[in-house]
């Protein structure tokens, strides 16, 4: 890993500034590509852009920024494309700050030519970063510690970037995209912070997002994967029929991939998923999708017995386990369904006994 401070003005920097919208954003002469295809969109509020234009016209130092460096001798921002942005945009006239003594807000072409100057020769310290794939997802990991953080599929996005990547933004990583409209029921977080672009990947790659995108990284289009996320949504839709706040966050292309092929009754589906959400003792009614596939109770998080229904039953048992009928402590007893819950048994107190924890493990696993 080859690792170089460079120290550059402002003047370089917004150098053939220009914002392209969904094509992204260059400067420094058109060799710095300041927000890549891939780049989450600018996220800064005014608050946060003001701030960084009143750092230069105090000359306070700037938080330093990381560059990648290209094969072709181009660069990239890694860290520093918020600011970059800000810097860059008030040169361009975009928007106006307070500056000095002033009472009103002015904007860079109204300042006077030596405060100008003054910004324009600013300098700026930037770290320029080259090495293998792997040298610098683990090198931007340790050095995202400021501004508004990348998250982990950003980072990947920098490291893997080609004509795949590129090509996926339009799918999973601007507000409104076409991931969120069909997917927004489905899953959590956003889009333009790659949460959903993360999550398409993760499924088809059964987790091995690095690896995935490392072999598709100079493919042409990304419509492979972009296919696949239809296919996952529209086998939720189907067999779930009826939409509901706690679809979000299931885990669905997990499920997809085992059960796609599986042929369903969606009318008694419903019906299940209805009893279910009625049901107190499920606690977690996210889990009950994978819990109709799996038939795996430890996805809807039955509801435990109270320490009172323990206690209570502890002392009717008179701190006798019911199998072995030894005597112990409440601390060395577990509690048990008597009708278990998947046969209609409920969490109650007449529904309950103690077992030790030798045959409450013996009876689980039976």
């Amino acid at each position: 890993m080859n690792i170089e401070l460079k120290e550059i003005t402002v003047r370089e920097l917004a150098d053939g500034y220009k914002d392209n919208a969904e094509d992204g954003v260059v400067g420094f002469g058109g060799k710095l590509d300041i927000r890549p295809p891939y780049q989450r969109e600018f996220i800064y509020k005014d608050k946060q852009r003001d701030a960084v234009i009143n750092t230069l016209t105090k000359e306070f130092p700037l938080n330093v920024m990381y560059w990648a460096v290209r094969d072709n001798g181009d660069f990239e921002i890694i860290d520093g494309q918020q600011r970059t942005i800000s810097v860059c945009q008030f040169v361009e006239g975009d928007f106006s700050v307070k500056v000095g003594s002033f009472p009103e807000n002015r904007g860079f072409h109204n300042l006077q030519d030596d405060e100008q100057e003054q910004i324009l020769n600013y300098k700026l310290m930037v770290y320029l970063c080259s090495g293998t794939d792997s040298e610098r997802l683990d090198w931007f990991r340790t050095i995202n510690i400021a501004g508004e953080k990348l998250t982990e599929q950003e980072l990947r996005n920098a490291v893997y970037a080609g004509s795949w990547v590129s090509d996926v933004k339009r799918y999973f990583s601007k507000t409104g995209c076409a991931a969120y409209g069909i997917g927004s029921d489905y899953l959590n977080g956003s889009p333009i912070r790659q949460d959903y672009l993360e999550t398409a990947i993760k499924w088809i790659s059964n987790d091995n997002i690095e690896q995935y995108m490392a072999e598709h990284q100079h493919d042409q289009n990304a419509s492979a994967l972009w296919i696949y996320f239809q296919s996952v949504i529209t086998w939720v839709s189907a067999t779930f029929t009826k939409k509901r706040k706690f679809m979000k966050g299931v885990d669905w292309g997990t499920l997809y991939n085992k059960y796609k092929d599986k042929k369903y009754d969606t009318k008694k589906i419903e019906k299940e998923s209805v009893k279910l959400i009625l049901d107190d003792d499920v606690t977690k009614k996210s889990g009950i999708y994978p819990y109709i596939l799996t038939r795996d109770d430890k996805y809807l998080s039955i509801r435990a017995f109270t320490d009172a229904m323990k206690q209570k039953v502890y002392e009717k048992q008179e701190g006798n386990c019911v199998v072995c009928k030894k005597h112990f402590e409440i601390s060395e007893m577990e509690a048990d369904h008597i009708t278990p819950w998947h046969e209609g048994g409920k969490t109650t107190e007449d529904n309950c006994q103690l077992l030790c924890k030798d045959d409450n493990r013996r009876k689980s696993g039976k």
